[in-house]
């Protein structure tokens, strides 16, 4: 059996990144997928901007499937890096910028958390906060 992330975990990440975004100041839009990148838990706080929506996502998703923090990724996939041209696969899904972590747990990735809406910075916050809730 995969060992995977819960409905309760996602909840008590999403509760965690809310309170990081609301210290920003920023509407923010969070998602929780499992340990096989589908959606388990999302939230878009009032006023968020739409755009943030599908970033949120595609950022859980690439720290999932690519089991690294989506920062690290870029720096993976610049021009001349052994993964250039990684943003291109996924049907454009993978997100290359920071906002994006895994979840592990005995070595494994069993989920990630993404976060999108103020800069790069802010962003690895919200989804740090998150992820410090388990």
């Amino acid at each position: 059996m995969l060992e995977t992330l819960t409905r309760e975990d996602a909840g008590r990440m999403l509760a965690a990144a809310e309170v990081e975004a609301t210290s920003i100041g920023i509407p923010y839009c969070i998602a929780v997928v499992d340990a096989a990148a589908h959606l388990i838990a999302f939230v878009r706080q009032d006023d968020a901007q739409p755009g943030c929506i599908e970033l949120a996502v595609n950022k859980a998703f690439s720290a999932c499937m690519f089991r690294q923090p989506t920062e690290i990724l870029g720096s993976l996939s610049q021009p001349g890096a052994e993964l250039y041209g990684l943003q291109q696969g996924q049907g454009g899904r993978v997100v290359i910028f920071g906002g994006g972590i895994p979840v592990f747990r005995s070595g494994r990735v069993i989920g990630a958390i993404g976060a999108s809406a103020g800069s790069v910075d802010q962003d690895i916050a919200v989804s740090g906060a998150g992820l410090a809730a388990l």
